[in-house]
């Protein structure tokens, strides 16, 4: 049934994509802002011109999920093809396999383990002196030992988060990153993919709707929330109050981009574990699409560092100075009228693609159960902190 109502939804990114259909299709016209000239947020992808390889323009994107229903929804949207994401890495001159698997303790401590010797092995290697890790490293040491930790995720680890390992909570390290089997596969969900023409393309046909209205380059500006019957704000959740009580931390990745004559590293991805390598990873980006043929390769070197004010955010800190400024930014936001706050910037969660989906669906259903029954929209369908 059709509704006079419009709503704006500030970002066209797969939050906002997800969130225009699914409210959209009951009725409601929908206008979505962004203020870049595409759409598909930070999965998005494009045709480099010179070697016609799909790119991910702000880094690699895998479908993985056991959510049936979000697989489903996607695949309405897109025709994916079959994938299976594996990662190698480089320390101390030598290349192993990732995840951590019977391979890899092979490969560390020149053995021939089998699963049973493996597990025996890693038990006897565990720090038990620590009882109650207090930091990353501490975690690490007590799940796996010294060789490892330092092998694979001390200086990668340094890397990314830019402080030393000992500065990070145990909790980021949560249980022993090991499988003792053969098993390579990154991901273990039932259900992984690409999309064949790349996400832009997915999301542009989630956004193809007639009570659909893009405007792309089109940054927010306050009068437009006055305008509008509710705002779905996607952006960074503290920019929505100007920043006025501090910034969110988040660490932003800096790409150096090349191309190669053929294939240049024989994977998609290639872990630097090193510390003295100054970035963190290196992508291929044909081999997220094995079904396509191409003589040249475009390739991207990664470096993390904290984000500016004028960066894309990539990873929420969620360290114990933004825990505290976060909490204070979500209370502010619980007393806000008009507006509802979702996705990766707008809940300053690291999200993988399928729950971002998920809690979309999930938030237009909530509104409009709220409106349905005379309520305000909850500013959080889902708990930030």
């Amino acid at each position: 049934m059709a509704d006079d109502s419009e709503v704006l939804i500030v970002g066209a990114g797969l939050s906002g994509a997800v969130l225009a259909r699914e409210l959209a299709q009951t009725g409601v016209r929908v206008q979505v802002i962004e203020a870049r000239d595409h759409v598909a947020g930070n999965c998005h992808t494009e045709r480099d011109p010179e070697t016609g390889v799909l790119v991910h323009v702000y880094g690699p994107h895998i479908f993985h999920t056991a959510d049936a229903g979000v697989w489903a929804y996607v695949n309405r949207f897109a025709r994916f093809r079959p994938y299976r994401h594996r990662v190698m890495a480089q320390s101390g001159g030598r290349v192993y396999s990732l995840p951590l698997n019977l391979l890899t303790i092979n490969q560390v401590f020149g053995r021939t383990f089998n699963p049973d010797e493996a597990r025996a092995f890693l038990a006897a290697e565990a720090d038990t002196s620590i009882d109650a890790p207090l930091n990353f490293e501490d975690q690490a040491l007590k799940l796996m030992g010294r060789r490892l930790y330092e092998t694979f995720f001390k200086g990668y680890t340094q890397k990314q988060w830019g402080c030393d390992p000992r500065d990070l909570p145990s909790a980021i390290l949560k249980r022993l990153p090991v499988r003792f089997s053969y098993d390579d596969s990154y991901f273990a969900h039932p259900f992984q993919g690409m999309p064949e023409d790349g996400y832009t393309a997915m999301v542009r046909a989630i956004l193809d709707h007639p009570r659909i209205r893009l405007s792309l380059n089109t940054p927010f500006a306050p009068p437009m929330a006055a305008r509008a019957d509710h705002v779905f704000w996607t952006g960074p959740l503290d920019a929505w109050f100007g920043h006025d009580m501090g910034r969110l931390g988040y660490r932003t990745l800096d790409f150096e981009r090349f191309t190669a004559a053929g294939d240049w590293q024989g994977c998609a991805v290639m872990n630097y574990c090193d510390v003295d390598v100054p970035w963190t990873r290196i992508t291929e980006h044909k081999h997220f699409a094995p079904w396509e043929q191409h003589d040249g390769s475009v390739l991207y070197r990664e470096r993390s560092r904290a984000a500016g004010a004028a960066d894309v955010p990539y990873y929420p800190i969620r360290l114990v100075t933004e825990k505290a400024l976060l909490r204070r930014y979500v209370e502010r936001a619980r007393t806000e009228t008009g507006v509802s706050f979702l996705g990766r910037l707008g809940t300053y969660r690291y999200l993988d693609m399928d729950v971002t989906i998920r809690e979309a669906i999930d938030c237009a259903q909530a509104w409009l159960d709220a409106r349905r029954g005379g309520r305000q929209a909850a500013a959080f369908t889902v708990n930030p902190l």
